[in-house]
Protein backbone atom coordinates (compact mmCIF):
# COMPACT_ATOMS: atom_id res chain seq x y z
CA UNK A 1 0.00 0.00 0.00
CA UNK A 2 1.30 3.29 -1.03
CA UNK A 3 1.79 6.47 1.25
CA UNK A 4 -0.03 8.19 -1.01
CA UNK A 5 -2.96 5.71 -0.65
CA UNK A 6 -2.90 6.09 2.74
CA UNK A 7 -3.02 9.63 2.91
CA UNK A 8 -6.14 10.01 0.36
CA UNK A 9 -8.13 7.47 1.86
CA UNK A 10 -7.39 8.93 5.69
CA UNK A 11 -8.10 12.09 4.70
CA UNK A 12 -11.78 11.25 3.44
CA UNK A 13 -12.56 9.14 6.03
CA UNK A 14 -11.69 11.80 8.60
CA UNK A 15 -14.05 14.09 6.74
CA UNK A 16 -16.71 11.88 6.45
CA UNK A 17 -16.50 8.93 9.09
CA UNK A 18 -18.48 10.90 12.06
CA UNK A 19 -21.66 11.44 9.50
CA UNK A 20 -21.10 8.54 7.88
CA UNK A 21 -21.42 6.71 11.52
CA UNK A 22 -24.68 9.06 12.56
CA UNK A 23 -25.79 7.84 9.47
CA UNK A 24 -26.03 4.19 10.24
CA UNK A 25 -27.32 4.61 13.48
CA UNK A 26 -29.69 6.29 12.70
CA UNK A 27 -31.27 3.56 9.92
CA UNK A 28 -30.32 0.14 12.00
CA UNK A 29 -30.75 1.75 16.00
CA UNK A 30 -28.27 0.16 16.87
CA UNK A 31 -24.13 1.49 17.73
CA UNK A 32 -22.64 -1.32 17.71
CA UNK A 33 -24.22 -2.31 14.37
CA UNK A 34 -23.24 0.69 12.81
CA UNK A 35 -19.70 0.20 13.95
CA UNK A 36 -19.65 -2.61 12.22
CA UNK A 37 -21.24 -1.64 9.07
CA UNK A 38 -19.08 1.30 8.99
CA UNK A 39 -15.97 -1.29 9.57
CA UNK A 40 -17.29 -3.02 6.54
CA UNK A 41 -17.24 0.25 4.77
CA UNK A 42 -13.65 1.42 5.21
CA UNK A 43 -12.95 -2.41 4.13
CA UNK A 44 -14.20 -1.71 0.87
CA UNK A 45 -12.92 1.63 0.66
CA UNK A 46 -9.31 0.60 1.43
CA UNK A 47 -10.26 -2.86 -1.36
CA UNK A 48 -10.32 -0.01 -4.24
CA UNK A 49 -6.43 0.49 -3.37
CA UNK A 50 -5.44 3.78 -6.07
CA UNK A 51 -9.29 4.21 -7.52
CA UNK A 52 -10.24 5.55 -4.00
CA UNK A 53 -7.86 8.46 -4.65
CA UNK A 54 -8.99 9.19 -8.20
CA UNK A 55 -12.58 9.21 -7.08
CA UNK A 56 -13.83 12.90 -7.88
CA UNK A 57 -16.10 13.01 -5.03
CA UNK A 58 -15.32 10.44 -2.51
CA UNK A 59 -18.36 11.51 -0.08
CA UNK A 60 -20.34 10.45 -2.69
CA UNK A 61 -19.02 7.15 -3.30
CA UNK A 62 -18.48 6.15 0.09
CA UNK A 63 -22.44 6.94 0.94
CA UNK A 64 -23.73 5.29 -2.11
CA UNK A 65 -21.57 2.27 -1.09
CA UNK A 66 -22.90 2.84 2.41
CA UNK A 67 -26.27 2.27 0.94
CA UNK A 68 -25.59 -0.81 -0.59
CA UNK A 69 -24.14 -2.27 2.43
CA UNK A 70 -26.96 -1.64 4.37
CA UNK A 71 -29.38 -2.81 1.83
CA UNK A 72 -27.29 -6.32 2.04
CA UNK A 73 -27.39 -5.94 5.96
CA UNK A 74 -31.37 -5.47 6.09
CA UNK A 75 -31.58 -8.56 3.58
CA UNK A 76 -29.82 -10.79 6.00
CA UNK A 77 -31.62 -9.98 8.91
CA UNK A 78 -35.09 -10.24 7.31
CA UNK A 79 -33.96 -13.87 6.69
CA UNK A 80 -33.60 -14.49 10.37
CA UNK A 81 -36.81 -14.14 12.35
CA UNK A 82 -37.22 -16.33 15.12
CA UNK A 83 -39.98 -19.15 14.88
CA UNK A 84 -41.58 -19.77 18.19
CA UNK A 85 -40.73 -23.64 19.87
CA UNK A 86 -44.81 -24.24 19.70
CA UNK A 87 -45.35 -23.78 15.86
CA UNK A 88 -47.45 -27.03 14.80
CA UNK A 89 -45.07 -29.31 12.24
CA UNK A 90 -46.96 -28.52 8.49
CA UNK A 91 -49.51 -30.48 7.10
CA UNK A 92 -48.47 -33.72 5.41
CA UNK A 93 -51.32 -33.45 3.07
CA UNK A 94 -50.15 -34.31 -0.09
CA UNK A 95 -50.57 -32.02 -3.01
CA UNK A 96 -53.58 -33.32 -5.83
CA UNK A 97 -51.29 -33.20 -8.40
CA UNK A 98 -48.90 -35.40 -6.72
CA UNK A 99 -51.02 -38.21 -5.97
CA UNK A 100 -52.50 -37.96 -9.29
CA UNK A 101 -49.18 -39.07 -10.47
CA UNK A 102 -50.87 -42.97 -9.83
CA UNK A 103 -53.74 -42.48 -12.23
CA UNK A 104 -50.86 -41.09 -15.10
CA UNK A 105 -49.65 -44.47 -15.45
CA UNK A 106 -53.23 -46.57 -16.31
CA UNK A 107 -54.77 -43.62 -18.04
CA UNK A 108 -51.10 -43.26 -20.51
CA UNK A 109 -51.60 -47.57 -21.10
CA UNK A 110 -55.36 -46.93 -21.91
CA UNK A 111 -54.16 -44.28 -25.00
CA UNK A 112 -53.08 -45.26 -28.31
CA UNK A 113 -49.76 -46.73 -28.71
CA UNK A 114 -48.93 -43.55 -31.11
CA UNK A 115 -50.29 -40.70 -28.19
CA UNK A 116 -48.44 -43.24 -25.28
CA UNK A 117 -45.24 -42.71 -27.70
CA UNK A 118 -45.41 -39.16 -28.12
CA UNK A 119 -46.26 -38.10 -24.53
CA UNK A 120 -43.64 -40.70 -23.15
CA UNK A 121 -40.80 -39.30 -24.98
CA UNK A 122 -41.75 -35.85 -25.30
CA UNK A 123 -43.36 -35.29 -21.90
CA UNK A 124 -41.85 -37.71 -19.59
CA UNK A 125 -38.41 -38.92 -21.27
CA UNK A 126 -37.26 -35.16 -22.29
CA UNK A 127 -36.80 -35.42 -25.91
CA UNK A 128 -37.17 -32.34 -27.64
CA UNK A 129 -39.92 -32.03 -30.32
CA UNK A 130 -37.15 -31.22 -33.28
CA UNK A 131 -35.38 -35.08 -32.17
CA UNK A 132 -38.97 -36.86 -31.73
CA UNK A 133 -39.81 -35.28 -35.57
CA UNK A 134 -36.67 -36.86 -36.50
CA UNK A 135 -36.77 -40.26 -35.15
CA UNK A 136 -40.56 -40.64 -36.17
CA UNK A 137 -39.98 -39.13 -39.83
CA UNK A 138 -42.03 -36.00 -39.68
CA UNK A 139 -41.83 -32.90 -40.17
CA UNK A 140 -41.56 -30.33 -37.10
CA UNK A 141 -44.83 -28.50 -37.47
CA UNK A 142 -46.70 -32.64 -37.73
CA UNK A 143 -44.41 -33.68 -34.87
CA UNK A 144 -45.70 -30.75 -32.42
CA UNK A 145 -49.17 -31.87 -33.95
CA UNK A 146 -49.17 -34.96 -32.89
CA UNK A 147 -47.33 -34.23 -29.20
CA UNK A 148 -50.67 -31.46 -28.88
CA UNK A 149 -53.42 -33.75 -30.01
CA UNK A 150 -52.12 -36.71 -27.48
CA UNK A 151 -51.72 -34.50 -24.46
CA UNK A 152 -55.56 -33.58 -25.10
CA UNK A 153 -56.78 -36.28 -25.42
CA UNK A 154 -54.66 -37.36 -22.18
CA UNK A 155 -56.31 -34.49 -20.94
CA UNK A 156 -59.92 -35.69 -21.70
CA UNK A 157 -58.95 -39.22 -20.70
CA UNK A 158 -58.21 -38.29 -17.35
CA UNK A 159 -60.95 -35.95 -16.87
CA UNK A 160 -63.43 -38.66 -17.26
CA UNK A 161 -61.63 -41.70 -16.10
CA UNK A 162 -60.11 -40.41 -12.95
CA UNK A 163 -62.33 -37.32 -13.00
CA UNK A 164 -59.87 -34.92 -12.67
CA UNK A 165 -60.84 -31.06 -12.04
CA UNK A 166 -59.21 -27.93 -12.18
CA UNK A 167 -59.51 -25.02 -9.48
CA UNK A 168 -59.94 -21.54 -10.76
CA UNK A 169 -56.53 -21.19 -11.53
CA UNK A 170 -55.84 -23.89 -13.78
CA UNK A 171 -54.15 -26.33 -11.20
CA UNK A 172 -55.76 -30.19 -9.88
CA UNK A 173 -57.81 -29.54 -7.54
CA UNK A 174 -58.97 -32.84 -7.03
CA UNK A 175 -59.79 -36.31 -8.82
CA UNK A 176 -60.78 -40.06 -7.93
CA UNK A 177 -58.09 -41.93 -7.95
CA UNK A 178 -58.58 -45.38 -9.89
CA UNK A 179 -57.45 -48.67 -8.74
CA UNK A 180 -54.55 -49.95 -11.25
CA UNK A 181 -55.69 -53.08 -13.22
CA UNK A 182 -55.57 -56.65 -11.99
CA UNK A 183 -53.06 -58.48 -13.78
CA UNK A 184 -53.02 -62.28 -13.79
CA UNK A 185 -50.50 -64.28 -12.32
Amino acid sequence: MTGGLVICLMTAWGQHERELRVWFTRRVGDAHEAEDLLQDLFIKALGRHQLFCELVNARAWLFAVARNILTDHLRRQKDHVELPDDLPAPCEEPVPVDTLAACLPRALAELSAQDREALTLCDLEGMNQEAYAQLKGLTLPGAKSRVQRARKRLHEHLSTACQVRLDATGRVCCFVPRTPPVTPL
